[in-house]
């Protein structure tokens, strides 16, 4: 919680004590005075105009402490951070007047400031401020075990029975009834219940994590001092005595601080080192124990700092702030769901009880219903027999229809695999036709092949003589070397020739490799026709895929051409342009 959450609490505290009927307002000359108290304590000036200006739209009538709180932190708590003893004493002396009863106390005015200041340290942040069994308990706690008594559980028990019973909480007048009425203090004398107060009231409101006398060295006289230390989350603050009239320093701590045990020497024992910013502080202490304790104090406020977390007496009441959270949310989630439940429960009570009667209803129909089909059992049972015996009849029938579909349906299987098979030979008579033309095309390109070459040998015969005529017209000076010449070209012409008469006995070849195709393609065709027949004579169930209609052949002089008309032009007419550029050449 925020100083001035804390703050506002006490503030609170003093604004409903100006609220004399419990309307929850305040006339504003109330406010000016209250407002005008607090500026003092803050040492600020009091501007009673902001006042009128802020409550300006406002005339109707007092003002209740959800309008007073805006004006509060904008022209009061923004202008300076208060001295919180001195604010906390003005809001106690405000309020205590009209609400503490002070005839049953046997503490003082002072005890009562400080459980007033722990109550709104322990109060919840909700208005109107109230103290929770839980956070009573802890302070009960920690107040036994300043008195150095013991803590009752039983007691407390008894007395949180008796305040459930009423309320579940405790206003700030009331804790301190019980306090003061020594309640929970039986066998305790006042100046122990009065320290022990003091003692809580310290740790929780003071941060003070622990205090008590303790010799310091000197740092310039270098002697030895007993002074009042007091430790708190960020500093070591030291006093003349302990009533903290004359302070006389502070050591100021942070995350680089720290603190090591050192050696007896110079006839002091239980000596340790504070090593802050910019000194350090030697110190002794009584006994070991007291030593380890220090020690341990404030190396937690060092670790704290470090970890930038707060006092652990105030994390502990936020831990224990979110676990009440945590558990009322759960409370108010098993509630929603325990109602759920009951709604479900006397939902499922009425649609059992509908289900009973729909059952009552069910089983009278279900008699008049078994009535009735004892009646019409026996007219069944006469019109079952008929129909029975008439059944009988038609299933016989049905026997012989069946018989002597059986056996056209073997007849039909049987004529199906008599086709299967025919088709499967049909098929194979197809193939071999397929693979037949496949060899003649086969021969056909081996057959263009050589025509091409022989073709091209014509051309360069052609082109030979073409030169030997142009060799001849020549001057009679060369006619001998050109018949040299003549000579060796006539030479080729001869080994020419040899290759051509060598292509036209492989064209023969080819020639009778290509009859042998046509004539296993005859016998393909032939044996087509045959299965033609075959299915003709089966009523036409099958028709066979037959090989396209042929064009002309051509017939050369050495038998069937492997082009048609067309390409044979077209290759006569390129040897023709080829022969007209040799002669211009000439």
């Amino acid at each position: 919680m925020a100083l001035r959450d804390e703050l506002l609490k006490s503030i609170w505290h003093a604004f409903t004590s100006l609220d004399l009927d419990k309307s929850g307002k305040v006339s504003k000359s109330q406010l000016k005075v209250l407002s005008h108290n607090l500026c003092t304590v803050m040492k600020i000036p009091h501007d009673p105009v902001a006042l009128e200006e802020h409550f300006k739209d406002d005339d109707e009538g007092p003002v209740s402490t959800q309008g007073y709180m805006p004006y509060l932190n904008k022209f009061i708590l923004d202008k300076k951070q208060p001295d919180s003893p001195d604010f906390n004493r003005m809001c106690w002396t405000l309020s205590s007047r009209k609400n503490l009863d002070r005839s049953q106390l046997l503490i003082s005015n002072d005890d009562a400031f400080k459980i007033w200041c722990i109550f709104n340290f322990l109060s919840e942040d909700r208005y109107p401020l109230t103290v929770v069994t839980e956070e009573i308990e802890y302070f009960l706690r920690k107040l036994t075990e300043a008195m150095g008594g013991s803590w009752v559980e039983e007691r407390f028990e008894d007395y949180k029975m008796q305040l459930t019973s009423k309320q579940q909480s405790l206003t700030a007048w009331a804790l301190i009834g019980l306090v003061g009425s020594g309640h929970f203090s039986k066998g305790v004398d006042r100046q122990a219940l009065s320290m022990g107060i003091n003692e809580v009231y310290q740790e929780l409101i003071m941060d003070v994590l622990k205090q008590g006398y303790i010799l310091k060295k000197g740092h310039k006289r270098k002697n030895w001092t007993e002074r009042w230390f007091m430790l708190k989350p960020n500093s070591i603050s030291y006093y003349v005595g302990e009533d903290l009239a004359e302070k006389k320093g502070d050591i100021l701590l942070d995350g680089s601080c720290g603190v090591e045990p050192l050696q007896d020497k110079e006839g002091k024992k239980c000596l340790f080192l504070i090593k802050a910013s910019h000194k350090s502080f030697e110190i002794s202490v009584s006994d070991k124990k007291k030593k380890h304790e220090w020690i341990l104090a404030i190396q937690t406020c060092v670790s704290l700092l470090r970890q930038g977390r707060p006092a652990p007496h105030r994390e502990a009441r936020l831990k224990r702030r979110e676990l009440r959270l945590k558990q009322q949310a759960e409370q108010e989630e098993l509630e929603l769901r325990m109602s759920e439940l009951q709604s479900a429960n006397e939902a499922k009570q009425l649609e059992l009880e509908n289900m009973r009667q729909a059952l009552e209803e069910a089983a009278t129909d279900a008699a008049e219903e078994e009535r009735r089909r004892l009646q019409t059992q026996t007219e069944l049972q006469d019109r079952y027999r008929t129909d029975l015996e008439r059944e009988q009849m038609v299933r016989k029938q049905m026997e012989e229809q069946v018989a002597q579909k059986s056996t056209e349906l073997e007849q039909y299987l049987q004529r199906v695999q008599e086709l299967e098979d025919m088709y499967r030979q049909l098929e194979d008579a197809l193939d071999d036709e397929k693979r037949a033309r496949q060899e003649e095309e086969v021969v056909r390109r081996l057959q263009a092949r050589l025509l091409e070459e022989e073709s091209t040998k014509r051309v360069e015969l052609e082109e030979v003589h073409l030169r030997q005529q142009r060799a001849i017209s020549e001057t009679e000076a060369e006619k001998q070397e050109l018949e040299k010449e003549r000579l060796a070209k006539e030479n080729a012409l001869q080994a020419a020739m040899k290759q051509l008469e060598q292509l036209e006995e492989e064209r023969q070849g080819a020639l009778e490799q290509y009859q042998t195709v046509m004539k296993k393609l005859e016998d393909a065709a032939n044996n087509t026709k045959t299965w033609k027949h075959k299915v003709a004579e089966h009523e036409g169930m099958l028709r066979l895929i037959q090989p396209g209609s042929k064009g002309q052949q051509l017939i050369t002089n050495w038998g069937p051409a492997a082009f048609s008309d067309a390409e044979l032009s077209s290759r006569q007419k390129k040897w023709q342009e080829t022969k007209n550029q040799a002669t211009q050449a000439q």
